[in-house]
């Protein structure tokens, strides 16, 4: 299993637009195949804590691919991120 647990924190110009486009990148994180768990809480303003559980190394490559591809990434990209990936 792949995880990986860490932050996402944005400028409070972008936490709006993070906000409104987290609930779909949820959903769609969560119907791909091999994703056990994925969580992502607002901790403080501006700041996400992110923990993500996929069932192998395929699995999160497809996670991570499907991603780069979302209108997730395009609210996202240049956001600072803090993260660890293990095996579990």
């Amino acid at each position: 299993m792949i995880h990986l647990t860490g932050t996402l924190t944005c400028a409070p110009d972008q936490q709006q637009k993070v906000r409104d486009a987290l609930p779909d990148h949820i959903a769609l994180t969560r119907a791909e195949p091999g994703c056990l768990e994925f969580e992502v809480v607002e901790t403080q303003p501006g700041t996400f804590a992110v923990s993500e559980l996929f069932i192998n190394q395929a699995a999160f490559d497809a996670h991570q691919a499907r991603t780069r591809a979302s209108a997730w990434f395009g609210v996202t990209n240049g956001i600072t991120r803090d993260y660890k990936i293990t095996e579990a």
